[in-house]
Protein backbone atom coordinates (compact mmCIF):
# COMPACT_ATOMS: atom_id res chain seq x y z
CA UNK A 1 0.00 0.00 0.00
CA UNK A 2 2.44 2.83 0.83
CA UNK A 3 4.75 1.91 -2.40
CA UNK A 4 1.85 3.66 -4.04
CA UNK A 5 2.73 7.28 -2.33
CA UNK A 6 5.15 9.27 -3.32
CA UNK A 7 6.09 12.74 -2.16
CA UNK A 8 7.97 15.28 -3.45
CA UNK A 9 9.02 18.81 -3.83
CA UNK A 10 8.26 20.58 -7.21
CA UNK A 11 5.49 22.46 -9.41
CA UNK A 12 2.13 20.23 -9.95
CA UNK A 13 1.38 21.58 -13.05
CA UNK A 14 4.40 19.99 -14.57
CA UNK A 15 3.33 15.97 -13.42
CA UNK A 16 1.71 13.31 -15.82
CA UNK A 17 -0.38 11.59 -13.71
CA UNK A 18 -4.59 11.17 -14.78
CA UNK A 19 -5.63 13.97 -12.06
CA UNK A 20 -3.81 17.27 -10.16
CA UNK A 21 -6.01 18.46 -7.57
CA UNK A 22 -6.63 22.11 -7.39
CA UNK A 23 -7.27 23.76 -3.84
CA UNK A 24 -9.75 25.83 -5.20
CA UNK A 25 -11.60 28.70 -3.99
CA UNK A 26 -15.99 28.02 -3.85
CA UNK A 27 -16.22 30.64 -7.30
CA UNK A 28 -13.71 27.36 -8.90
CA UNK A 29 -12.59 30.35 -11.43
CA UNK A 30 -9.27 30.96 -10.01
CA UNK A 31 -7.32 32.82 -7.57
CA UNK A 32 -3.66 33.02 -6.07
CA UNK A 33 -1.12 30.27 -5.52
CA UNK A 34 -1.58 26.93 -6.81
CA UNK A 35 -4.81 27.48 -7.68
CA UNK A 36 -3.91 30.44 -9.67
CA UNK A 37 -0.49 28.92 -11.10
CA UNK A 38 -3.17 25.71 -12.28
CA UNK A 39 -5.78 27.64 -14.03
CA UNK A 40 -2.75 30.35 -16.03
CA UNK A 41 -0.61 26.51 -17.08
CA UNK A 42 -4.25 24.82 -18.38
CA UNK A 43 -5.32 28.07 -20.62
CA UNK A 44 -8.28 29.95 -20.72
CA UNK A 45 -10.45 26.79 -21.63
CA UNK A 46 -10.32 25.89 -17.57
CA UNK A 47 -11.88 28.56 -16.45
CA UNK A 48 -14.86 28.55 -19.38
CA UNK A 49 -15.46 24.91 -17.72
CA UNK A 50 -15.40 26.22 -14.46
CA UNK A 51 -17.64 28.78 -15.08
CA UNK A 52 -20.33 26.13 -16.21
CA UNK A 53 -19.94 24.41 -12.63
CA UNK A 54 -21.82 26.57 -10.33
CA UNK A 55 -18.99 26.73 -7.69
CA UNK A 56 -18.23 24.43 -5.49
CA UNK A 57 -19.08 24.12 -1.70
CA UNK A 58 -16.30 23.74 1.26
CA UNK A 59 -15.44 20.20 1.32
CA UNK A 60 -16.91 18.83 -2.13
CA UNK A 61 -14.85 18.32 -5.46
CA UNK A 62 -15.77 18.68 -9.30
CA UNK A 63 -13.34 17.22 -12.14
CA UNK A 64 -13.03 19.26 -15.67
CA UNK A 65 -10.46 18.52 -17.93
CA UNK A 66 -6.81 19.31 -17.56
CA UNK A 67 -6.35 21.39 -20.91
CA UNK A 68 -2.81 22.27 -21.43
CA UNK A 69 -1.14 20.75 -18.23
CA UNK A 70 0.10 16.81 -19.05
CA UNK A 71 -2.22 15.73 -16.52
CA UNK A 72 -5.74 14.83 -18.51
CA UNK A 73 -7.95 16.19 -15.76
CA UNK A 74 -8.16 18.62 -12.63
CA UNK A 75 -9.95 17.77 -9.42
CA UNK A 76 -11.07 21.21 -8.15
CA UNK A 77 -11.41 20.88 -4.09
CA UNK A 78 -12.50 23.52 -1.85
CA UNK A 79 -10.58 22.99 2.00
CA UNK A 80 -11.49 25.00 4.78
CA UNK A 81 -9.97 28.28 6.27
CA UNK A 82 -8.40 27.91 9.79
CA UNK A 83 -10.43 29.79 12.30
CA UNK A 84 -8.56 27.34 15.32
CA UNK A 85 -10.32 24.37 14.44
CA UNK A 86 -13.12 24.86 16.24
CA UNK A 87 -15.33 25.41 13.45
CA UNK A 88 -15.91 22.08 12.10
CA UNK A 89 -12.32 22.93 9.88
CA UNK A 90 -10.83 18.93 10.44
CA UNK A 91 -14.08 17.29 9.05
CA UNK A 92 -14.33 19.66 5.88
CA UNK A 93 -10.92 19.33 5.66
CA UNK A 94 -11.17 15.19 5.50
CA UNK A 95 -14.14 15.85 3.45
CA UNK A 96 -12.10 17.67 0.50
CA UNK A 97 -9.72 14.93 0.57
CA UNK A 98 -12.40 12.16 0.56
CA UNK A 99 -14.24 13.61 -2.00
CA UNK A 100 -10.75 13.84 -4.52
CA UNK A 101 -10.73 10.21 -3.96
CA UNK A 102 -14.12 9.23 -4.98
CA UNK A 103 -14.50 11.92 -7.78
CA UNK A 104 -11.08 10.57 -9.18
CA UNK A 105 -13.05 6.28 -8.53
CA UNK A 106 -15.99 7.67 -10.46
CA UNK A 107 -14.26 8.84 -13.10
CA UNK A 108 -11.98 6.06 -13.59
CA UNK A 109 -8.81 7.72 -12.56
CA UNK A 110 -5.50 6.44 -10.94
CA UNK A 111 -3.03 8.30 -10.60
CA UNK A 112 -3.91 11.49 -8.79
CA UNK A 113 -1.28 14.23 -7.46
CA UNK A 114 -2.08 16.56 -4.39
CA UNK A 115 -0.91 19.60 -2.72
CA UNK A 116 -1.34 20.44 0.44
CA UNK A 117 -5.01 21.62 0.82
CA UNK A 118 -6.02 24.63 3.03
CA UNK A 119 -2.10 24.72 4.58
CA UNK A 120 -1.44 27.75 1.96
CA UNK A 121 -3.41 31.15 2.55
CA UNK A 122 -6.09 29.21 4.07
CA UNK A 123 -3.48 28.90 6.85
CA UNK A 124 -4.49 25.59 8.03
CA UNK A 125 -1.36 24.12 10.52
CA UNK A 126 1.10 22.23 8.12
CA UNK A 127 1.02 19.11 10.69
CA UNK A 128 -2.85 18.60 11.40
CA UNK A 129 -3.28 19.44 7.13
CA UNK A 130 -0.84 17.03 6.50
CA UNK A 131 -1.97 14.42 8.96
CA UNK A 132 -5.37 14.42 7.38
CA UNK A 133 -4.18 14.22 3.66
CA UNK A 134 -2.18 10.64 4.64
CA UNK A 135 -5.07 9.49 6.51
CA UNK A 136 -7.42 9.98 3.98
CA UNK A 137 -4.94 8.41 1.26
CA UNK A 138 -4.59 5.50 3.15
CA UNK A 139 -8.40 4.99 3.30
CA UNK A 140 -8.31 5.80 -0.30
CA UNK A 141 -5.64 2.99 -0.90
CA UNK A 142 -8.02 0.42 1.26
CA UNK A 143 -11.12 1.18 -0.53
CA UNK A 144 -10.31 2.28 -4.06
CA UNK A 145 -7.84 -0.51 -5.27
CA UNK A 146 -7.76 0.88 -8.54
CA UNK A 147 -5.42 3.38 -7.18
CA UNK A 148 -2.02 3.04 -8.69
CA UNK A 149 -0.31 6.42 -7.60
CA UNK A 150 -1.13 9.35 -4.54
CA UNK A 151 1.68 11.84 -5.03
CA UNK A 152 1.93 15.00 -2.44
CA UNK A 153 3.31 17.67 -3.72
CA UNK A 154 5.02 19.88 -1.92
CA UNK A 155 5.79 23.73 -2.29
CA UNK A 156 9.16 24.22 0.43
CA UNK A 157 11.75 21.78 1.75
CA UNK A 158 9.72 22.56 5.34
CA UNK A 159 6.69 21.05 4.09
CA UNK A 160 8.62 18.21 2.23
CA UNK A 161 9.98 17.56 5.79
CA UNK A 162 6.42 17.17 7.64
CA UNK A 163 4.93 14.88 4.51
CA UNK A 164 7.98 12.51 4.53
CA UNK A 165 7.76 12.19 8.46
CA UNK A 166 3.83 12.16 8.69
CA UNK A 167 4.12 9.45 6.03
CA UNK A 168 6.21 7.37 8.35
CA UNK A 169 4.05 7.37 11.23
CA UNK A 170 0.68 6.99 9.54
CA UNK A 171 2.42 3.87 7.10
CA UNK A 172 4.21 2.68 9.86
Amino acid sequence: MKDKIRIIQGDITKLEVDAIVNAANNSLLGGGGVDGAIHRAAGPKLVAECATLGGCRTGDAKVTKGYNLPARHVIHTVGPVWHGGGKGEPELLHSAYRRCFEVAHGNGLKSIAFPAISAGVYGYPMKEACRIAMEEAKAALGKFLELEEIVFVCFSGTALKIYQETFSEIFA
